[in-house]
């Protein structure tokens, strides 16, 4: 079943943890570091769109891709809601058919987007980036390390609100190149009872080496490796990085 289809719904309510804030100001801490000051930003893989908001606020203005309908429709309303002067324009798109209208001054993938991509994928993407950053621009994402996602393996996770009761199983593929996570969504009824979802979601272990291979085999360079939301390097056993490259 697709990824984010049943999830959708609920998506916002069960991640508030998540620090979107907090994102937006890296990105901006790395834009400086660059010294670039983009006016347009690509929100790759946007989801339900909170991260776009954050940076829409800002005072950027931002294109938001995704492959979900489903997410893109909950990110549509947000922004509605939202009454900004100059909105988000949100594009179904899957990453490795990305196909902007002109170029952008920077792109951005958040919280694991790339690891949703096989090995095989990865040179796609990073070669429809290349076409839709306008050169000097930067495109910066964050993944799972291969460390953290091999530690999920076989571990249970659950995670709930008043309304829905989320429960999601990992395993590690033999081959070890990927992390499998099914997950079982319960939203409670009027009266008391509970629909059942499933989907699958799947990441790759995506080694900051061979990221930065691809990068530059497609056109980066300036490659730059941080620990996860700090202007330092990575420690050992980092459970997510962020990687800044500047579009040659």
């Amino acid at each position: 079943m697709s990824a984010y289809l049943s999830l959708a719904p609920w998506y916002d309510e069960l991640t508030r943890d998540v620090p979107y804030g907090d994102f937006a100001a890296f990105y901006e801490l790395l834009f400086r570091r660059y010294g670039i000051a983009p006016s347009l930003i690509l929100d790759l893989a946007c989801g339900t769109g909170t991260l776009t908001l954050e940076l829409a606020r800002r005072g950027y203005e931002m294109i938001g891709a995704d492959s979900s309908g489903e997410m893109l429709a909950a990110a549509q309303e947000k922004t509605a809601r939202a009454g900004l002067a100059v909105p988000p324009v949100f594009l179904q798109q899957s990453m490795e058919e990305l196909d902007l209208y002109g170029t952008v001054g920077a792109a951005v993938c958040s919280l694991d987007g790339i690891n949703y991509l096989p090995p095989e994928s990865l040179g796609t993407v990073f070669e429809r980036l290349r076409l839709f950053v306008e050169p000097g621009g930067l495109f910066i994402f964050d993944v799972n390390t291969p460390e953290r996602l091999e530690s999920l393996d076989g571990q249970m996770f659950c995670d709930e609100t008043e309304d829905v009761f989320c429960v999601w199983r990992a395993e590690l593929s033999p081959s070890r190149e990927a992390l499998r996570y099914g997950m079982d969504l319960f939203v409670r009824r009027p009266g008391g009872t509970y629909d059942r979802g499933f989907e699958e979601h799947v990441e790759y272990l995506h080694s900051a080496a061979s990221l930065t291979r691809s990068l530059r085999e497609h056109g980066f360079g300036e490659i730059q490796t941080f620990a996860e939301l700090r202007d330092a390097p990575p420690r050992e056993n980092e459970q997510r990085i962020f990687i800044a490259a500047r579009r040659l």
